[in-house]
Formats: structure tokens, C-alpha cells, sequence
């Protein structure tokens, strides 16, 4: 058997009033998702338990069967795989954003615009310049998405992820010691961000990007610490190849770890723009060779994080008729196993992740269909798995 799980970052909701009432799963138009929800078995999942961080990175775990407990070290670590970026055992990586802030100090989004990779490149090397030095390091990622690495750093920090935190005051929002021994470390990273306000103030690049009426990335905000992770990979699991798809550093760096092939695909943005159908065509062309294709889509995520309905039903519409309709297409319904899921909730309404289950469809031609027949968070409440957690989803898929 083949394997196909593809997941929509973020995609489900929760009810909107200008919608009446009803989500943008429930509105938008994905027969392909209805299809396998109609052909296969339902439920919810809970991806995030109560006391795990509503972030995308257990999420993710969650929905590839690892534990979050066990083996989730922070996004800093992932992320730094993907990128190439060694880390050794006494480095502490994290995620760096840019970020906006408006002239008040309250953060006004997490992404600065959705600056671009080249924009975001001038400025970390400025800061590097700067700020940098033999043991504290930069490294640019993709969009606003970045890397900090600091040697003999003490990851036992209380954080504030910045898409958790619209139009909250940053200066109440700084890195926190969870025990005395981490006060060096957080009052060092609190200063570097201190210092990046004066510096990218005034930078080329954000000069530019005012006058284009666009955003500008003048923070850094540093957040998810932790060190290198353990991880059993998916041959060693379930004796299976396997490959990822993802324009996001964060799903990468979990393939690496997980022993996946990583394949990148041109024009795969992380936004509403991505290239659906070359991710599609990527996950048919992985499959001639591997057992199993994890396709990411950031887009509905980051419309949520907007707080743009409209973009949201039109991520997830495009997400459906441009590539999991293609891969339907592309694929041997007797031969394969597919399913359909986000990682979390991103409410338009709230802008942030939440810890609800997310609705989950797994067609597999061994099994009987239960009575579902539309994908969203109602119809497949009322599926045969009810509310399922930990492994189950990753095994139900291998079984």
C-alpha cells in the first residue's frame, strides 16, 4: 500500500457570525475533501493536549505519531535541520521571526508583512554585524521566518509566540527564566531584541518597504527554544520510506529527524500564493518510490493568522480543487491510503492557534466507510472514531 496524508495548516475554525453561524470548512466548497470523508472513516483529533503549547510544531508531531512530550526540544532545533544548520550539543536554537510592531510597541502582525526571504536576508546580516558574535548567530530562513543559535544558553524559558500575541503591548511579552539559572539567558535575549528595535528602526529595508506602503520588520522577536531531539524515524516505526512536502522550515526539520526524504518544490510560498499543483505533482511523482508522502499547506494558517475570512475559504477551496483533487487523480484508489486533516484550529476571529480537535477523514480501500459525508468539524464529530489522540491517526494509517 501507498500512503497519503495532506494537511491543511490551520484550516479548521470555529463559527463566524458573518458566515451565520457556521465555519469556513462548512461554507467553502472542497468536494474532493467531501469525497474522502464520504469514502473513508471519520473523527476529530486532538493534535494538542491541554498542557502541551498551542504551536504548530506539536501539532505536527502529534499527527506523525511522536509524542510532543518526549521529543518536542522547540522549533529552533527543527528548523535548524531543514536549513542545514548544525547543532551541537551545547547550542540552544530558536525561531527568530521579524516581526511588526506599531509605533506604540504593540505587535501588529508576526510576519512584517510577509517580508520577503531577500528583504529579511539584508536584515540579518545586519544584526549579525551588530549584535552577533562568536557563539550568538543569525541564520535567514524563509519570509520572516528565521534562526538564532547561542551557545551555552539555558533553553528553560517562558516565551511568547508573536501569532499567539496581536495588538499586545512587546515590552510585557518579554522572555521569562523559568528557574534562576536561566535569568542570563533571558535578560541577554531580551537585550538583543532591545537593541534590534534602534537598529531596524531606521534599516534600508524597512525605509523601503514604508514607502511601498508595506510593513516594516522592525523586531526580532526570539521565541521556542531547545537542543537537539531524539527521534525514532518512520523505517525504524513502521518499516515504511517516506517523503515531505512543505514550503515551511518547521515541517521540514520534523522529516529530517523523522528519516523523510525532504522535497522542495519551486514556488511553494507558505501563503495563498503557493504552487498547489506542483506540490500535488511532487507527492505522485514521491510516490513512485517512497511508501509515503506528507503534503504541508501553510496557506490557510496564515490567513487565519490575518484574520482574512475570506482568504481562509479561498485557501481552503484552492487547496482542494488544486491539489487534492490532482492527487486523487494521480493515485490508485485501490492501492492507496489517504487522509485529510489540519494540525490546529486558527480561528479568523481570534487570529491565533487554539488546542481544539481538528476533523480528520482516512479513506482506506481495506476498510468500510462510516455514514459521514461532508468534511468539516461537525460532520466528522459524528464519525466512526469519535475523538482519537496520541498515535492512533499514524497507526491507523499503517495498519
Amino acid at each position: 500500500m501507498k500512503h497519503v496524508i495532506i494537511l491543511g495548516d490551520g484550516m479548521a475554525d470555529y463559527p463566524v457570525v458573518r458566515l451565520g453561524g457556521k465555519t469556513p470548512l462548512q461554507v467553502a466548497r472542497h468536494p474532493h475533501m467531501d469525497r474522502l470523508a464520504r469514502e473513508g472513516r471519520c473523527g476529530l483529533f486532538k493534535t494538542i493536549e491541554d498542557d502541551m503549547p498551542t504551536g504548530s510544531e506539536a501539532a505536527n508531531l502529534s499527527v506523525l505519531g511522536y509524542n510532543p512530550r518526549e521529543v518536542l526540544q522547540g522549533r529552533g532545533v527543527l528548523e535548524a535541520a531543514s536549513m542545514g544548520v548544525n547543532i551541537g550539543p551545547d547550542d540552544m536554537a530558536m525561531r527568530c521571526n521579524l516581526i511588526c510592531l506599531f509605533d506604540d510597541g504593540r505587535i501588529k502582525n508576526h510576519s512584517a508583512g510577509h517580508i520577503t526571504s531577500a528583504e529579511s536576508d539584508e536584515i540579518l546580516r545586519t544584526l549579525q554585524q551588530e549584535v552577533g558574535q562568536p557563539g550568538l548567530n543569525f541564520y535567514t530562513g524563509v519570509s520572516y521566518r528565521h534562526l538564532f543559535v547561542g551557545k551555552g544558553l539555558d533553553p528553560r524559558l517562558d516565551c511568547a509566540p508573536p501569532h499567539d500575541h496581536p495588538n499586545e503591548p512587546a515590552n510585557s511579552l518579554m522572555i521569562r527564566p523559568q528557574v534562576s539559572a536561566a535569568q542570563a539567558t533571558a535578560d541577554l535575549l531580551n537585550d538583543l531584541t532591545l537593541q534590534s528595535w534602534a537598529i531596524l528602526k531606521d534599516h534600508p529595508v524597512n525605509q523601503r518597504r514604508r514607502t511601498a506602503g508595506k510593513d516594516p520588520g522592525n523586531s526580532i522577536w526570539l521565541w521556542s527554544p531547545g537542543k537537539r531531539p531524539k527521534m525514532w524515524t518512520f523505517k525504524e516505526r513502521f518499516n515504511v520510506t517516506g517523503a515531505v512536502i512543505s514550503a515551511v522550515d518547521l515541517i521540514r526539520g520534523i522529516g529530517v529527524y523523522a528519516g523523510l526524504e525532504i522535497i522542495k518544490v519551486p514556488g511553494a510560498t507558505g501563503l495563498h500564493d503557493t504552487n498547489f499543483e506542483g506540490k500535488a505533482d511532487a507527492a505522485l511523482a514521491a510516490l513512485k518510490h517512497v511508501d509515503f508522502v506528507y503534503v504541508h499547506v501553510e496557506a490557510p494558517d496564515e490567513a487565519g493568522h490575518e484574520g482574512n475570512l475570506d482568504l481562509k475559504i479561498k485557501t481552503i477551496e484552492d487547496l482542494d480543487a488544486r491539489l487534492v483533487g490532482r492527487i486523487l487523480a494521480g493515485i490508485d484508489p485501490k492501492e492507496t491510503v489517504v487522509a485529510v486533516l489540519p494540525d490546529h484550529p486558527t480561528p479568523v476571529e481570534q487570529r491565533i492557534h487554539v488546542r481544539d480537535a481538528v476533523p480528520f477523514a482516512i479513506r482506506d480501500p481495506r476498510r468500510q466507510p462510516d455514514a459521514v459525508q461532508r468534511y468539516d468539524e461537525t460532520s466528522c464529530a459524528a464519525g466512526n472514531f469519535g475523538t482519537i489522540h496520541g498515535d492512533t491517526f499514524i497507526r491507523e494509517i499503517f495498519q
